[in-house]
């Protein structure tokens, strides 16, 4: 573990290490009920789950963050070891998937993680609507797609997180929806992942999103912006 996060400049003191460690034994237990990764060779999941995690933990704002899509946890769950200073929201549409998250989060006696089971589509309609400083996504949908999903939760002044691997064809097709949901492209942080290209995208919110959005009945999929 020491010798990975040490190639990403990683710091976790060692309560936050022991922590990851128990995370990736009950990873590895749960994942033949839920089917949560294909990955479970310790290296693949210090690295291509965790370490791929952590790569902006330092680069995140302190206050409230909505994961959205959170499945396995990644990357709500390793964040929230190394950022107690950070509230978690986990939104997860699948039952099974909701009961790991809870599993893990009490587990690990992560006090700033709450799950919450339900669509973004659907939640980004009610009270959560604006309220995040931050919001995440991992391996969910295109950028265009995603960002109808995500940017509605961030507040003005907020920032959407997405996790890409070669993210340059994706940010072309995502420039309108990010347009017309209030958002502009901030910055794109590059890494190499034992080999693999690793972009991740920030797109900070400057106007709030219209009121028709997200539009629902998998026209972010079907027909995006």
């Amino acid at each position: 573990m020491d010798e990975i996060f040490d190639a990403y400049n990683i710091a976790l003191n060692r309560v936050q290490k022991d922590k990851l460690r128990r995370f990736f034994f009950f990873l590895k237990e749960e994942n033949a009920k839920y089917n949560l990764t294909a990955l479970t060779e310790e290296r693949d999941v210090y690295c291509k789950h965790f370490a791929d995690s952590l790569l902006i933990v330092d680069m995140l704002k302190s206050g409230k963050l909505l994961d959205v899509g959170s499945g396995g946890g990644m990357p709500a769950i390793p964040l929230a070891v190394a950022r107690e200073d950070i509230s978690f929201t986990l939104l997860e549409a699948t039952g099974k998937k909701c009961a790991f998250l809870r599993a893990a989060a009490s587990l690990l006696d992560l006090k700033n993680v709450t799950v919450l089971q339900g669509r973004a589509e659907e939640n980004a309609k009610g009270a959560l609507r604006e309220s995040f400083d931050t919001v995440t996504a991992r391996a969910v949908a295109r950028l265009d797609t995603l960002a109808e999903y995500c940017l509605p939760f961030v507040k003005k002044g907020g920032v959407f997180v997405a996790y890409k691997g070669d993210a340059a064809e994706e940010i072309k097709k995502a420039e309108n929806a990010v347009k017309i949901l209030g958002g502009r492209f901030k910055k794109t942080e590059n890494f190499l992942l034992e080999g693999a290209k690793r972009e991740i995208v920030f797109i900070e919110k400057i106007e709030n999103t219209p009121a028709a959005y997200p539009r629902g009945k998998g026209k972010e999929r079907k027909n995006p912006l």
